[in-house]
């Protein structure tokens, strides 16, 4: 059977660098932190009292009160991404079978907002009546994001979410990408979206020692491959690609960012929350991206790295990527996006592969901000162009986009330049 080809002709994101693709893209390409104190809650008692927020959020500004009450903040985040990117790929509905159309969504905590508050709702009462919300399930389980954009468009193909901790959304896009190629649905908008910057957010990944703890200079305290990184920061938001076979949307004249030329997915099967000490479940996902269309490796101009700014985690990476490429890998521009957005968890891998799809459009990669002279990890290979500080200028043929999460789950997206 020959797989159809896929390609991207919209983007849509929210995010705390940016609340639409352009002012996002601007962002990045101008080394935009986007963290700040958190504001969402009270966070003086806790080790981590930032985070990267979106800023003057407001749903307000997005859907009438009656209907925001319904959703929790992943769920808001979802239908904001996905309208912008479905208005990007321009269709006109009244030609379209939407039964062809499907939607494949990703989140890592779900509504964790809705079930902290209504939880405690419940405890506190003082007769000690049970009374939860109609809305409580709904606004809590990971699917429901694919179901609300389903029925918002009347999308009536396949529709499910996908849950691998930080992994999730490339898992989504990788998911999305197979449905399309094996002809089971000509359109498929997939992404992730994620609101988890809550007390028990902060405070969960701080019993973990998962977070950076630099509360007197949260701007810097993301900062992937410096000997100084203490962990990540918690962001939120979300972002949305329309994945569309090929032939499909040259019909239509669609618009055409970028060709997603393979996906790989892997599991460390290592240990709970830390990756593989050699980076093996990440190089072979890598290594899977580029095979399924026989990519060859010295076309990868740009890696989206998963950088999460943790001392194991970045330096398995980049052993992953050395071990991949050989000496290939010191051509290669990499970069962590996370050093301005945060980490959005099951939203990240949806966020990122906006960030590379861009990158590949534009010929510029985005840097890993934050990177102070002197502050060199002596375990890592600074040989390597890491991109610091600065956005870079370059063709980029082929890039990737990596995503790695807690239960060693690995997935990898490659998109190549549009060149028709």
């Amino acid at each position: 059977m020959k797989l159809r080809r896929v390609v991207v002709t919209g983007l849509g994101a929210i995010t705390p660098i940016g609340k639409t693709v352009p002012s996002f893209w601007e962002s990045l390409i101008n080394g935009v932190s986007g963290a700040r104190l958190v504001t969402r809650f009270d966070a003086s008692q806790h080790k981590t009292q930032f985070a990267c927020e979106i800023k003057d959020y407001n749903p307000l500004d997005y859907f009438e009160r009656k209907e925001a009450s319904k959703y929790s903040m992943f769920e808001q985040y979802a239908l904001i991404a996905a309208k912008e990117a479905i208005e990007d790929a321009a269709f006109q509905f009244e030609n379209e079978n939407l039964e062809r159309f499907g939607v494949v969504w990703a989140s890592g905590e779900g509504g964790v907002d809705t079930f902290e508050e209504d939880v405690k709702k419940h405890y506190t009462v003082d007769n000690g009546a049970v009374r939860y919300s109609p809305f409580f399930v709904p606004k809590v389980i990971t699917d429901m994001p694919a179901g609300y954009i389903s029925i918002a468009y009347g999308f009536s193909g396949p529709n499910y979410g996908t849950v691998s901790a930080c992994a999730s959304s490339n898992t989504a896009i990788a998911s999305a990408i197979d449905q399309i190629r094996l002809g089971k649905a000509d359109v498929i908008v997939s992404g992730g979206s994620e609101g988890a910057i809550t007390p028990a957010g902060v405070g969960g990944f701080n019993a973990m020692r998962a977070l950076s703890t630099r509360n007197d200079s949260p701007e810097t305290a993301s900062r992937p491959f410096s000997k100084s990184r203490d962990g990540f920061v918690l962001g939120e938001g979300a972002a949305c690609l329309i994945l569309e076979e090929l032939e499909h949307a040259l019909a239509r004249g669609a618009k055409i960012y970028a060709e997603v030329v393979g996906s790989g997915m892997s599991a460390d099967a290592y240990h709970m929350t830390a990756p593989h000490p050699e980076g093996l479940g990440a190089k072979r996902v890598m290594e899977l991206a580029l095979a399924e269309m026989d990519v060859p490796k010295e076309e990868v101009d740009y890696i989206n790295t998963h950088g999460t700014s943790t001392y194991y985690g970045d330096i398995a990476e980049l052993k992953a990527v050395k071990a991949a490429f050989g000496e290939h890998a010191y051509q290669i521009n990499l970069s962590s996006t996370k050093s301005m957005t945060g980490h959005l968890l099951g939203a990240a891998g949806a966020v990122e592969a906006v960030a590379t799809v861009l990158a590949v459009k534009h010929g510029v990669v985005p840097p890993t901000i934050n990177h102070e002279e002197g502050d060199e990890d002596p375990d890592i290979d600074y040989n390597l162009n890491l991109t610091f500080n600065k956005a870079c200028q370059r063709d980029i043929r082929v890039a990737l986009s990596n995503t790695f999460g807690f239960g060693g789950h690995n997935a990898c997206i490659a998109f190549r330049k549009w060149q028709g």
